[in-house]
């Protein structure tokens, strides 16, 4: 390997499962008068997709269109100073029966951002890729304070 090849740990199908299992918030990215518009939005794991709750505007537009979407996640470990990320992509819909619905509740889908958030929007995955990468060190004295690598070293 040269000094400018990096190495890319691509996560397997099952390892980009278990990393979004385990957060709560990501960006999802939608097709908007043929423009990519990207919003933060929390969701719930329910049976291989993803599941977020929206007020029906933009997301809920996107949904009904059934043009497709993905929604990135990502993370980062200080005691182990990895990185990774994970996009889903697919297609989204809206969840309509009051069941499906309940059985999301169930899974503690709360809205992040205040108002009604009335509308549910499933992504089912087609593709689901994801990569784990080692992070540089952080300089102790050029990073900035805010930058979260810090923390392995204080």
């Amino acid at each position: 390997m040269t000094s400018i090849e990096v190495p890319d740990d691509k996560l397997t199908f099952d390892e980009c499962w278990e990393l979004l299992a385990d957060e709560t918030l990501g960006r999802i990215a939608v097709i908007v008068d043929d423009h990519p518009e990207i919003f933060p939005v929390n969701f719930v794991l329910d049976r291989r997709s993803l599941v977020f709750r929206t007020s029906g505007v933009t997301k809920l537009w996107a949904a009904l269109t059934e043009k497709p979407a993905a929604l990135e996640v990502d993370g980062y470990d200080p005691h182990t100073e990895t990185a990774w990320s994970v996009v889903a992509r697919g297609d989204i819909d809206v969840i309509e029966d009051p069941a499906e619905k309940a059985a999301v509740d169930a899974l503690n889908l709360e809205p992040w951002h205040p108002g009604a958030k009335n509308h549910y929007v499933r992504l089912t995955p087609r593709a689901l890729t994801g990569r784990r990468f080692k992070v540089n060190k952080p300089d102790v004295w050029n990073t900035r304070l805010s930058d979260r690598r810090r923390a392995s070293f204080e």
